[in-house]
């Protein structure tokens, strides 16, 4: 039997990669909204989990999130990391199933800062004139 463990580059995460990367999702939302991180600095944040993308081999869990009403993220991001291995252990009861608990790393989500960046083009002077023009020559054309 061949092994799947090895993905070609550029072919996207597994259907386990993608579910398993949801529970861990949700199992850190959870921990998250207990408030069970004795941290001054995300005691008083709203943590958001967007996205959770595992490694592969599903060791390796990459959690990206945000702080609502905050600008720079990053010291939230060093507190979430440095307190890893405490929420690591309180989200391996809803991991339980797993064989392995994996280590898990907080970045920045920078998803939203693409979307407002491409909704600021749509909405520039030369893209909707662009789009004004389009309009303009499917109307002669009908």
């Amino acid at each position: 039997m061949a092994s799947r463990s090895h993905q070609k580059p550029g072919s996207g995460p597994s259907q386990r990669q993608l579910s398993v990367g949801e529970k861990v999702r949700h199992a850190l939302t959870e921990v998250m909204q207990r408030g069970e991180i004795r941290d001054p600095l995300l005691e008083k944040a709203v943590v958001s989990v967007s996205e959770v993308r595992m490694s592969p081999d599903l060791k390796l869990a990459t959690a990206y999130v945000t702080v609502l009403g905050q600008d720079d993220v990053t010291p939230f991001v060093d507190a979430l990391n440095s307190n890893a291995r405490f929420i690591r252990g309180r989200v391996t009861p809803a991991l339980k199933q797993m064989k392995y608990m994996p280590d898990i790393r907080f970045r920045e989500d920078t998803s939203f800062d693409n979307f407002a960046r491409i909704d600021a083009l749509l909405r520039s002077p030369e893209v909707a004139r662009d789009l004004d023009e389009d309009e303009t020559d499917d109307e002669e054309t009908k």
